[in-house]
């Protein structure tokens, strides 16, 4: 059957001498794995199409597993994220992450969109740590995980005046009575609370420029990792690499 999609290359990877497979998250049909023959080649027409973080037209044959790629014609290159090391390692990450939670039978156009936003903002020079938790946060509800922020989810009820707990482990927060049901669960200031809150309701698709404090961002990325080992429990490459690359200021 020929395929005729609109997707974005989430994994890129060598195929004998001469050949690429590439991974793509597409609008209407979720994962599709394909078959560049001759893409390694210096003067083939197909190279460009798959260079990670590519959104393009993809026309390929398949019966079953692995397509074929018959034609393609680029939408958007991102290039401008692969020559930026930062945003190259932020784009790798939510691709990989994507790319590991997303099953090839899932219908792909809720992720498809927030991956593409995500890929938009960081090429607009965005705060990548607040672009990639947002990320993070349409990953968790879209997988089933999105935790309950607005009452306690122990008791239920809301304690808008009360000091809250975040509790990865359970999924949500905790009022003073209820966190002996997690003791480990972590103190959040009321300003990263109330921007948690905003991730759950805003859509990556309609980002603005947030500004958030030094403080104030180490808590949502310690926060959103928390949440993330808890509730996926991915070990991802990109994510070891962006963390080597704080560890040396980079």
């Amino acid at each position: 059957m020929l395929y005729r999609v609109e997707g974005i290359v989430i994994r890129s990877m060598d195929y004998g001498e001469g050949n690429k497979i590439v991974t793509l998250c597409t609008e209407s049909g979720g994962k599709a794995g394909v078959l560049v023959r001759g893409a390694k080649k210096p003067k083939s027409r197909h190279a460009a199409l798959v260079q990670p973080f590519t959104y393009g037209q993809y026309v390929y044959f398949r019966n079953t597993g692995l397509g074929t790629l018959n034609a393609g014609e680029i939408i958007e290159s991102n290039h401008e994220l692969r020559e930026d090391l930062v945003k190259a390692a932020y784009a790798s990450y939510a691709c990989e992450l994507l790319d590991r939670v997303l099953q090839d039978e899932e219908t792909g156009a809720f992720w498809f969109k927030q991956l593409k936003a995500c890929l938009q903002a960081l090429k607009e020079d965005k705060d990548p740590l607040v672009i990639i938790s947002l990320y993070e946060m349409k990953i968790l509800q879209a997988a089933g995980y999105g935790p309950q922020l607005d009452e306690c989810i122990s008791c239920n009820h809301e304690r808008p005046d009360e000091q809250l707990f975040i509790s990865p482990r359970l999924g949500g927060v905790l009022c003073r009575a209820c966190k002996h049901f997690d003791p480990p669960a972590m103190s959040v200031s009321p300003k990263a609370l109330k921007l948690l809150r905003l991730f759950v309701q805003l859509d990556l698709q309609r980002l603005g420029n947030i500004s958030v404090s030094e403080s104030t961002r180490n808590e949502i990325k310690k926060v959103m990792r928390a949440f993330m080992d808890h509730q996926l429990g991915l070990h991802l490459k990109s994510r070891s690499f962006l963390d080597q690359m704080e560890k040396y200021g980079i």
